[in-house]
């Protein structure tokens, strides 16, 4: 019982389950300040940008050589946007021989790279180094269907397990592949945030987010398609090439927080708990030798209980502004904070 206590209360744990790459993320913060963080976090980690096509280093051929091979025949690769391998229409296949990556300017029936966030639509154009060449965006397409995507749009379709182009002449990745989409187009503007604009290459409304700065269809896709282990598969080894990794790949929930929209998947089990739903509500100080005090500007009334390191509770009270820690001994303690059945815990220390 001791051990499920401190569980409870000590903050650092409820970060056990956060992967080690996030651990200067404060994810008590949401919107664009969360936003701005992870901008931070995986470009300084971007430490590798590949060549687009080089001899005698690793270029973004080598990466999908490695990222896009299909778990159930490892001699392929994973065709974006396909779906069949048994009928006889080779443009839609759902994977082709690794082998059979073209480059020449003659490519039909075989793979090509495809740019999620076409190169023309950046702001500006991509080309083919820095956003153009970060293989978190790029997959292994059939050419002929890499040629019928062209730089169309990102659109909803009609639910089915099909891409096609949308009556509006847009582009429908269909149902498999539609999360996979959103988390690369969110990546490259989390990566990219002036270049990579999101309502540049999705169609609709954006009007789940704060600024309108994410079309509603990537939100809707990012919820509706969880990650699977093929894209985990796919982040950890470009992790290894590159650097950085794509946080919604880890966790689709960091896009909910940011943009608001449809509740996505909390990977880690520790974001939309209720443990992060008083973080504008801050103690101060953390170190003192009596008094703690809330910010507390909505003037709420909270109840708090105070616990040592053993976890035995000190004291339970009501309070709007003031927890009084005078009279304790020396050291460590534990401060949950709950209203309106929201709660969090602080660590302060009394000396």
């Amino acid at each position: 019982m001791l051990k499920k206590i401190l569980f409870l209360l000590v903050p650092t744990l409820f970060y056990a389950q956060i992967p080690a790459y996030y651990a200067s993320i404060d994810f008590s913060q949401t919107g664009d300040n969360l936003k701005n963080q992870l901008t931070t976090l995986i470009t300084n980690t971007h430490t590798t940008n590949l060549p687009y096509t080089a001899t005698g280093v690793t270029d973004t051929w080598d990466a999908l050589y490695q990222t896009d091979l299909y778990p159930n025949n490892t001699n392929n690769v994973l065709l974006i946007y396909g779906w069949n391998d048994t009928d006889a229409d080779i443009t839609n296949d759902y994977s082709r021989a690794k082998t059979a990556s073209c480059h020449t300017s003659s490519c039909s029936g075989l793979w090509v790279r495809e740019h999620v966030y076409p190169r023309s639509l950046g702001t500006p154009n991509l080309g083919f180094e820095f956003a153009g060449a970060d293989a978190h965006h790029l997959r292994s397409i059939d050419s002929d269907r890499n040629n019928s995507r062209s730089n169309r749009k990102f659109e909803e379709g009609s639910g089915i397990n099909v891409s096609y182009i949308t009556l509006a002449g847009n582009w429908y990745p269909g149902n498999e592949w539609k999360g996979d989409i959103a988390r690369m187009i969110m990546y490259m503007y989390v990566r990219y945030p002036s270049q990579c604009l999101p309502n540049n290459v999705g169609v609709g409304s954006s009007s789940y987010s704060n600024y309108g700065d994410m079309p509603n269809v990537f939100l809707d896709w990012n919820a509706q398609d969880p990650v699977s282990q093929y894209e985990m598969n796919r982040n950890n080894i470009l992790n290894t090439i590159q650097g950085n990794r794509n946080p919604f790949i880890d966790n689709p929930y960091l896009a909910t927080i940011i943009w608001n929209g449809p509740q996505a998947t909390d990977t880690w089990g520790v974001l939309s708990s209720d443990e992060y739903t008083l973080s504008n509500n801050l103690i101060y100080p953390t170190i003192t030798k009596d008094y703690i005090y809330i910010n507390n500007v909505e003037n709420k009334q909270y109840n708090y209980s105070v616990y040592n390191t053993l976890g035995q509770l000190i004291t339970t009270n009501t309070t709007t502004n003031t927890i009084d820690l005078s009279g304790n001994s020396k050291g460590i303690y534990f401060i949950t904070l709950q209203s309106e059945n929201k709660t969090k815990s602080y660590k302060v220390i009394l000396n």
